[in-house]
Order: C-alpha cells, then sequence, then structure tokens
C-alpha cells in the first residue's frame, strides 16, 4: 500500500467513462482532459486500425459512413459493454497515450466506470483491455456511483439521492444513501435507440436512407420527448429507397418526437421499477430531493420534463451532464484510499 502511494506521487492517474458512443478521460488535479467518440477505423482486410492518431475518436467519428471499401469505421463499444475485445483494446490504448504522454516511467493507475448490470465475463474484459492498453492497476465503479459522486450528491449521508444516467448505449438509474445505491436499475436504451428509432421513421415514411450521423444532428437540432413551444423543422438528405437515388425531405420535430416515443417510455418504465423497490423512508426523501439527471442522452429537449410528470417529483440535470461520470471517476481517485472496496466493484494489477 505505502509502495502503490509513493509510485502513485509519479504517475499521471486517470478516470475514464468508458462509454458507447463517446470515452472521457479526468486526470486528478486537471478534470476532464479528452472527450472523444468511441470509434476507430481500421482495415478491412488486415483488421489493422489505422495509423495511431489518425482513426481514433473524433477523426474517425467522420469516417463512419463515408468510408471506401476498403476502410471501415466502428463502434467497438454495444450497450455500454465491449463488443470488440482487440479493437476497444486499440482505442483504449490511444486514449491512455494521448493522455500520460509518455510522461514519467510508471504507468498510470486507472478508473473505469462500468454499467451496474454488467456480467462478470463484460466486467472482466473491461479490466483486461486497461490493464493490456498501459494501465498498472485498474479499478471499476459503478456508472450511477461515479454520476452520483461526479453530480456532488450527498452520497455519504443519510438521505436519498437518485441519479439517473443516460448514456449512448445504457440508461443507468440509482438511488443512493450512505455510501451505497439502495436500489437502482440499468437498462441498454439510451440515445443511440433514439438515433436508431428515426433512421427507422425516415424509412418507413419516407423511404429514405439516412446514415447515423444524420439521425444523431435531427436528435439534436429538432428532436424532444414533450411538445415544444415552438414546433421545429428540418431539411433531411439520404438515399431513396426506391429510386436509389439522392433525395431531400422535410421533417418536422412532432414527427421525431413520435419516433423516439418508445425508447422514450422504455428509459421511463425503468425509473419506475426503480422507484418501486425503493425503501418508505428513501422514497419520502425524493419527494423534496427529486431526481438529479445526466449522460448526452438526458439532454433531449423535454426528457426532464416527461420523467417529471410520470413520477410527480422534482427533475434537475446535473451541471455539465456530459461530463458527470468522468468527474465522478476523478473525485474517487482523489479518495480512493478512503473508498476503496466501498464503490468499486474489482481491480486488476498490470
Amino acid at each position: 500500500m505505502i509502495f502503490d502511494r509513493l509510485i502513485g506521487l509519479f504517475s499521471i492517474d486517470m478516470g475514464i467513462d468508458l462509454g458507447t458512443a463517446t470515452t472521457k478521460v479526468c486526470v486528478r488535479g486537471r478534470g476532464v482532459v479528452l472527450c472523444e467518440p468511441s470509434v476507430v477505423a481500421l482495415h478491412k482486410d488486415t483488421g489493422k486500425v489505422l495509423l495511431d492518431g489518425m482513426a481514433v475518436g473524433e477523426t474517425a467519428k467522420r469516417m463512419l459512413g463515408k468510408t471506401p471499401a476498403s476502410i471501415q469505421a466502428i463502434r467497438p463499444l454495444k450497450e455500454g459493454v465491449i463488443a470488440d475485445f482487440d479493437i476497444t483494446e486499440s482505442m483504449l490504448g490511444y486514449f491512455i497515450r494521448r493522455v500520460h504522454n509518455r510522461r514519467g516511467l510508471i504507468k498510470p493507475r486507472v478508473v473505469i466506470a462500468i454499467p451496474s448490470g454488467i456480467t462478470a465475463v463484460e466486467k472482466r474484459a473491461v479490466l483486461s483491455s486497461a490493464a493490456r492498453a498501459g494501465a498498472r492497476k485498474v479499478h471499476l465503479i459503478v456508472e450511477p456511483m461515479a454520476a452520483a459522486i461526479g453530480a456532488g450528491l450527498p452520497i455519504e449521508e443519510p438521505v436519498a439521492s437518485m441519479i439517473v444516467d443516460v448514456g449512448g448505449g445504457t440508461s443507468e438509474m440509482a438511488v443512493i444513501s450512505l455510501a451505497d445505491i439502495a436500489c437502482s436499475e440499468s437498462v441498454r436504451i439510451g440515445g443511440d435507440d433514439f438515433d436508431d428509432a428515426v433512421v427507422e421513421h425516415m424509412k418507413k415514411t419516407y423511404s429514405l436512407l439516412i446514415g447515423p450521423q444524420t439521425a444523431e444532428s435531427i436528435k439534436i437540432k429538432i428532436g424532444s420527448a414533450y411538445r415544444l413551444d415552438e414546433e421545429l423543422t428540418m431539411d433531411v438528405s439520404g438515399r431513396d429507397l426506391i429510386a436509389g437515388l439522392p433525395r431531400k425531405t422535410v421533417i418536422t420535430s412532432q414527427e421525431v418526437r413520435e419516433a423516439i416515443a418508445e425508447p422514450v417510455q422504455a428509459i421511463i418504465e425503468a425509473i419506475k421499477r426503480a422507484l418501486e423497490r425503493t425503501e418508505p423512508e428513501l422514497s419520502a426523501d425524493l419527494v423534496s430531493n427529486g431526481i438529479v439527471m445526466c449522460g448526452g442522452g438526458a439532454m433531449l429537449k423535454g426528457l426532464d420534463t416527461v420523467i417529471a410528470q410520470a413520477t410527480g417529483l422534482p427533475v434537475r440535470m446535473a451541471d455539465e451532464p456530459i461530463t458527470c461520470v468522468a468527474r465522478g471517476t476523478g473525485v474517487f481517485l482523489d479518495h480512493i484510499d478512503r473508498w476503496r472496496g466501498t464503490f468499486e466493484t474489482g481491480d486488476e494489477d498490470m
């Protein structure tokens, strides 16, 4: 333990929110230093990643749906867990090297946030990927706890706090009290499902095929979970499924709202299930404390409003909701000696 503390003084320890859509890295004393799409580009024939730094993150995301036949841009995580072990390892290794920047000879200690519903096999894959990617020691913390820490909730007090983290591939909701999760729910539904619903709507309604980046743009610009004061419209271009030619059409925010209603309702039902299992005294606290939301998916217009209507509880957005989990892993690093074994779900030495 003393030796670990000593070498820790010379390493750049970091917390990682390994998300389906975006990976964020937080460094002790510096905050969130990296926020990049979880996308990797590789050669189809060889399966090898393109030149380091030219095919990971934002650069690779811009290639989605636009690559030539010889190149493939993929997202190695699906529904919050690793779908491709080797590609995830390459991506993590690049991000760790980029942040560490070869400063010091000691490999970093890494904390990674994982979905609370992850299986033992999926957990082991995260541990092994991070260790092989260049971490000296790997600690895991469940996303709702990291999100609650990052949101500044009073997790160690004898009072209920509820966090709802809507990510790209999963949504996590948990009631926390006395530094532990009283009850939680994890569903593999998130912002990606909103995008998929928009793609399907364009196919069925307009016979127009659009790509994932176009669907995400539609969601961000005119998507909503609750009616808007002024409904919006947007020009959308894609490929006509019948003629096979490029075509443009106009869609409305009301259409998008109806298209994504199913995944939105699934998230609401998961929140209700968590609340139904909450002890009465903790439920009483939530009447005044309400629900705190974070994650990129939580920024969908009106999502907080429909959740408040469905639960009858006050709902507010955390400060900097997109980086909440990453910042929580950074705070965990600052208090790792005190919280070790309480919040973490496992560890592995390099």
